[in-house]
C-alpha cells in the first residue's frame, strides 16, 4: 500500500494586460519559498571510509629508466610499434569498449537533464462536420508547458554524479582494455619471433643430425660401428623433424592471432618479418606505491565505481524525503473565422506539488540498505584491486630476477654439454666409448639450445608483465580526436 500526501495547485485563467497572472505567480512563489525554507538544509551526507590497502612499503626493486605510458616503445622495435598502433586503431574488442564508454557518457548526459526544467509545446488543428445543414467548424489550438522538480535534498544531483562517476569508470575500463591489448600484441609478436628463431635453430640441428647420420653410415659400411647406432641417430633426426612441424604450426597460429588482434582476417598473409628477440631494456623505475595507484587504470576504474556507489546511497536516502515539483502551462484556442484570437486569448496555469512518502512497507529503507551493501562491495573490490596491483609488480620483479639466474644457469649447462659432446664424440670415433653416450650428449646440447631461447622469451614476458603492472592509461587516437 502507498499513501501519498495531497499536492497543492494553483490554476487561473487570464488575458494579457490583466493582473491575474501576477497574482498567481506571487502566491505560488510565496508558497515555494516557504516550502524551501521549511525543507532545506536537511540533505543527507555520505562519506567513504578510509580506503583499504592504500598504504604499502616501497617495492623490492627499482631501476633508473623513466617509465613511459607507451612502454612497448622501450624495446625499440619498429614492427612492434606498427602492430600496436594498428591494433589500437582496428581491434574490434577495443572498439566495443569505446562504444560502451560512449553509451555511459550518453547516460550521464541524459541523467543531467533532470537538473533543468522540461519544456514542451504542441499544436493541434480540428475540423468538425455537423449533419443536416453540413456546417463545418475549424479550430486551432496551441499549448506550451514546463515542469521542474526542485532538488531539495540533492537526490537528482546525486544521481547525476553517480552516472558521471560510472562514465568515468568506463573510460578507465577503456584505457585498461587498450593497455591489455598492447601487452597481448607484444607477447604474441615476441612469441612469433621466438618461434621463428626456434625454427632456424631446429633446421640447423636437423642439418647436424643428418651430417652425423651420413658419417655413421659411412663407418658402418667399413664395419666400424653397429647398426643400432644408425637407428638411434635416425630416431633423433625424426624427433627434430617432429619438433619442426610443431613449431611451424605454432608460427601460423601466432600469425593468425596477430592478424585478428589488429582487426584483419587470419586468411590474409602476415607481412611482418622480424629478426631475433630484442635485448632487454634497462629496468624501469617502479616509483612509490601511491603513484602506482594513480597510474593504474583498473584501480582508477574501481575507485570511480566506489564513488558512484556512494552517490547511489545518497540518492537512496534522499528518496525517502518529500519532493517538490513545479509546473506551468500556456494554452490558446481559436476558430478559423477568428484566428487573431489565438494571440490574445491565452490561458495560463501555474502549480506546485509536494509529494511526501508516508508508508511504503519498508521498501525505501530496503533500497538504502541495498545501496549501502553495494557501496561496501565496491569498497572491498577497490581494496582487492589495490592489492592486486602491488602483487603484480612484486611478482614481475621477482620472476624477472629469478629468470635471469635461470638463463645464466642454462648458459653454463650449455657450455658444459657442448664440451661433453665434443669429448665423447672424439672418444667414440677413437673406439673408447659407446655411441649411446654421444647421442645422449648431442640430444642434451640441442635441448639446452632450445631451452635457452625459450628462457629468453620468458624473460621478455616477465618484463612485459612488469610494464603492464606499472603503466598508466595512455590516450589513443580516438581520445585525442575527441578533445
Amino acid at each position: 500500500m502507498k499513501i501519498h500526501s495531497k499536492g497543492f495547485g494553483i490554476s487561473k485563467f487570464y488575458h494579457f494586460g490583466t493582473t491575474s497572472f501576477r497574482d498567481v505567480m506571487k502566491y505560488s512563489w510565496a508558497l515555494l519559498i516557504l516550502s524551501l525554507f521549511l525543507l532545506a538544509g536537511c540533505a543527507p551526507q555520505t562519506k567513504i571510509s578510509e580506503l583499504p590497502a592504500e598504504h604499502a612499503p616501497s617495492f623490492s626493486a627499482s631501476g633508473t629508466e623513466a617509465m613511459t605510458d607507451r612502454w612497448w616503445q622501450s624495446f625499440d622495435d619498429d614492427k612492434l610499434n606498427k602492430l600496436v598502433d594498428s591494433a589500437l586503431a582496428n581491434n574490434f574488442d577495443l572498439r566495443t569498449a569505446w562504444q560502451r564508454l560512449k553509451a555511459a557518457e550518453a547516460s550521464a548526459r541524459s541523467e543531467s537533464a533532470s537538473l533543468f526544467p522540461w519544456l514542451e509545446a504542441s499544436a493541434q488543428g480540428r475540423s468538425s462536420r455537423f449533419g443536416g445543414n453540413t456546417v463545418l467548424r475549424d479550430n486551432l489550438s496551441l499549448d506550451a508547458s514546463a515542469s521542474y522538480e526542485v532538488d531539495l535534498w540533492g537526490r537528482i544531483r546525486s544521481q547525476v554524479e553517480a552516472e558521471r562517476f560510472r562514465a568515468e569508470a568506463t573510460r578507465w575500463d577503456y584505457k585498461t582494455a587498450a593497455l591489455s591489448l598492447s601487452a597481448e600484441i607484444s607477447r604474441a609478436w615476441f612469441q612469433l619471433l621466438e618461434t621463428r628463431n626456434q625454427l632456424e635453430l631446429i633446421n640447423h640441428q636437423i642439418e647436424t643430425n643428418q651430417k652425423t647420420l651420413r658419417l655413421l653410415k659411412a663407418r658402418f659400411g667399413s664395419g666400424q660401428i653397429r647398426s643400432v647406432d644408425i637407428l638411434r641417430q635416425k630416431q633423433l633426426l625424426e624427433s627434430t623433424h617432429e619438433q619442426k612441424a610443431s613449431l611451424q604450426a605454432s608460427a601460423e597460429v601466432l600469425e593468425n592471432r596477430l592478424a585478428v588482434l589488429t582487426g584483419q582476417p587470419p586468411q590474409e598473409a602476415f607481412n611482418y618479418q622480424g629478426d631475433s628477440l630484442p635485448d632487454m631494456p634497462p629496468l624501469p623505475e617502479t616509483g612509490l606505491p601511491a603513484e602506482l595507484l594513480r597510474r593504474r587504470p583498473d584501480v582508477q576504474s574501481a575507485f570511480n565505481a566506489l564513488k558512484a556507489a556512494d552517490k547511489d546511497v545518497a540518492s537512496a536516502i534522499s528518496n525517502r524525503y518529500p519532493r517538490l515539483s513545479l509546473s506551468a502551462s500556456l494554452s490558446s484556442t481559436a476558430s478559423s473565422s477568428n484566428v487573431e484570437d489565438i494571440l490574445s486569448g491565452w490561458v495560463s496555469s501555474f502549480g506546485g506539488n509536494l509529494f511526501a512518502p508516508l508508508f511504503y512497507a519498508g521498501q525505501r529503507k530496503a533500497e538504502v540498505d541495498r545501496a549501502e551493501a553495494v557501496k561496501k562491495q565496491r569498497l572491498y573490490q577497490y581494496g582487492q584491486a589495490v592489492l592486486t596491483a602491488y602483487r603484480e609488480v612484486e611478482d614481475a620483479l621477482a620472476q624477472e630476477r629469478k629468470q635471469r639466474e635461470k638463463i645464466e644457469s642454462i648458459q653454463n649447462q650449455l657450455e658444459l654439454a657442448q664440451q661433453s659432446y665434443e669429448q665423447l664424440r672424439l672418444e667414440y670415433f677413437n673406439g673408447m666409448s659407446d655411441y649411446l653416450d654421444v647421442l645422449t650428449a648431442l640430444d642434451e646440447e640441442q635441448r639446452l639450445q632450445r631451452d635457452l631461447l625459450s628462457a629468453r622469451m620468458t624473460l621478455l614476458e616477465y618484463r612485459i608483465a612488469l610494464y603492464r603492472a606499472l603503466a598508466g592509461g595512455f590516450e589513443t587516437e580516438r581520445e585525442e580526436s575527441e578533445r
